[in-house]
């Protein structure tokens, strides 16, 4: 047998399809993301919905949380009945998601909507991840997740442009691009998807309850797990519907209620193992590995700033004019050009400007421009630092990125910002994955890599509450001092990088 070589011979069919498909979901997914700070907070005489900041942030926490919660529950659906028939599925949810999206005008009916598209793409998630991974080996596993991460980048670069071109003819434009794009995924996925080889018998035998014993088991036992959902619950409904105050008592009251209760069944001589389960003791599952993804979590509420805060604050407080005085003369020229074939210019300046100013999510789509063109070259740089190492170097420049902020509040400084929280970025996100597998137990790193995304849920949660309460008070609805807002944030990725050295001595210990 001859041996395959290039690139596109050293991976199947279902591999190339599999990309191709993640293109357009990213293109959805990201098409409507780049722009919802702006959709949710706009006023409603310009086509948005008008809500608060804090509105906002917990729209975008809540409905971000679960889309990285479903994929251990879809991903053992999509090995009993079958990969092409959840991506199927899964498209049937998402298209009609963000058609529905539109309609919305209150809090609660947007964030049922908006629900909806996290469940579609929740669906997809894991079914595309398994499929690279089952149509790659150890020989060129490396360079097809490489290839993955680009299509990622690509999908999340092209959809914002086209969603911020067309929204300057109307927010409807907004979703139905990006319902669009879900179907031609999907006719992608009919035409040219075969499922990839697998034990769809062994794989198939896991059931959903075994799926949701695992999350719990992971936690701890049942009672721990409530403890920390109940945790949880508190600091949301402190976002938006309770005061500082009232969850702090609330907090402190069910934290020490769940502690006396422990007590009391710890100091009795029963067997555990033969009580109920409301009536054991709490017990903490891999607590090593939830202290990591809570200390990762950190990374990510920073990180998502970039796509919940930054649109806000560059439609709020950027003069972007410097930009527009450099770009100028070539806008000019394209449009000159287009003149000469008889193309009517008169309002093409909506596609880029919006109040005489460009459009933030032009500007935000830098940092999927700068992945692109340089995450090769960052990978390469860094390809003999450890993993912390490079991630706490990522975490110190997004500090930096923050820092710039500081400078102005011109075009060409939040440019820079964006560019260099994008070298951060490179440095830090793909190597976090590395190192959880390193760190795990050898009989246990496939279960800290399937829960690694738990980081990435809490990480958009947080991030989306710590946002939408931050630019309401720092904002020009609040204090009007953002430059306080970028402090927090930088003080935020700083706390992580020093719990994460203090953190790997630890375990280096251990």
């Amino acid at each position: 047998m001859t041996e395959k070589s290039g690139v596109m011979s050293q991976f199947p069919r279902s591999f190339w399809a599999a990309n191709t498909m993640e293109i357009f979901e990213r293109m959805g997914w990201y098409g409507f993301y780049a722009v919802s700070s702006l959709y949710l907070t706009g006023p409603v005489e310009d086509g948005g919905l008008g809500f608060s900041s804090a509105d906002r942030g917990v729209i975008q926490g809540l409905a971000t949380f679960f889309l990285y919660l479903f994929p251990a529950v879809f991903g053992a659906l999509a090995d009993r009945y079958g990969y092409k028939r959840m991506f199927m599925a899964s498209a049937v949810v998402m298209a009609p998601a963000y058609l529905l999206l539109s309609l919305p005008t209150g809090f609660w009916p947007f964030l049922g909507a908006y629900f909806l598209v996290a469940v579609g793409h929740g669906m997809f998630k894991p079914v595309v991840i398994s499929t690279v991974a089952k149509s790659t080996n150890e020989e060129n596993g490396s360079v097809g997740f490489g290839i993955f991460y680009m299509m990622v980048n690509v999908g999340g670069f092209i959809g914002p442009i086209v969603a911020g071109v067309i929204r300057g003819w109307g927010w409807d434009l907004v979703f139905y691009a990006s319902a669009g794009w879900i179907v031609i995924m999907s006719i992608v996925c009919l035409v040219m998807y075969r499922e990839p080889q697998r034990d769809t018998e062994a794989e198939g035998q896991r059931s959903l309850a075994e799926v949701f014993k695992g999350m719990v088991e992971v936690v701890g036992n049942l009672r721990f797990f409530i403890l920390v959902s109940g945790i949880l619950v508190v600091l949301v409904m402190g976002s938006k519907w309770w005061s500082f105050s009232l969850v702090g008592m609330v907090a402190a009251a069910w934290l020490i209620g769940n502690l006396l209760l422990d007590v009391l069944f710890r100091i009795t001589k029963a067997d555990n193992t033969q009580r109920p389960w409301f009536l054991q003791p709490m017990a903490i599952g891999e607590g090593r590995y939830l202290l990591f993804l809570l200390l990762m979590a950190g990374f990510w509420i920073s990180f998502n700033q970039i796509f919940m805060t930054l649109p806000e604050y560059i439609r709020d407080y950027v003069d972007t004019s410097d930009l527009i005085t450099t770009f100028g003369p070539v806008a000019a020229w394209f449009t000159g050009v287009a003149n000469t074939f008889g193309f009517d210019t008169s309002n093409w300046h909506r596609a880029v400007l919006e109040n005489g100013q460009i459009k933030p999510e032009h500007l935000i789509n830098l940092n999927a421009f700068g992945i692109i063109c340089f995450q090769v070259l960052i990978s390469y740089l860094m390809r003999k630092t450890s993993p912390l190492t490079s991630i706490i170097i990522g975490v110190c420049v997004t500090i930096a990125s923050f820092g710039l902020y500081l400078v102005g509040m011109s075009g060409w400084v939040v440019v820079s910002a964006i560019l260099v929280f994008s070298v951060g970025e490179m440095m830090a996100s793909p190597r976090s994955k590395e190192y959880a597998g390193r760190i795990a137990p050898p009989e246990k790193v496939g279960m800290y890599m399937g829960y690694f995304y738990w980081c990435v849920a809490l990480g958009h949660l947080f991030g989306g509450l710590l946002s939408g309460l931050s630019y309401q008070h720092y904002g020009p609805h609040g204090i009007n001092q953002p430059g306080q807002m970028w402090i927090l944030f930088a003080a935020l990725a700083g706390t992580t990088a020093v719990s994460l050295v203090i953190y790997n001595r630890w375990m280096m210990k251990r």
